[in-house]
């Protein structure tokens, strides 16, 4: 599981896969994810705006990512 850091109260779901170079662009991160492609705490998620805050889990792709 790989871990990222943020500095900020929270980080969107679609810029927490652009900083994980999980997605090339923000383009892609929005298809994938309305798409179902990304789920979070293990529940697959829609919102590419969806506030992530330090503990929450995301699972896409086969990549597991923890937000600290």
């Amino acid at each position: 599981m790989e871990k990222i850091s943020i500095t900020t109260e929270y980080i969107k779901l679609e810029s927490l896969l652009k900083l994980a170079n999980l997605v090339g662009s923000g383009g892609e991160a929005k298809l994938l994810i309305q798409e179902g492609e990304a789920k979070v705490n293990g529940a697959v998620c829609t919102q590419r705006g969806k506030k992530l805050r330090p503990g929450d889990r995301v699972s896409f792709q086969g990549q597991e990512l923890e937000v600290q």
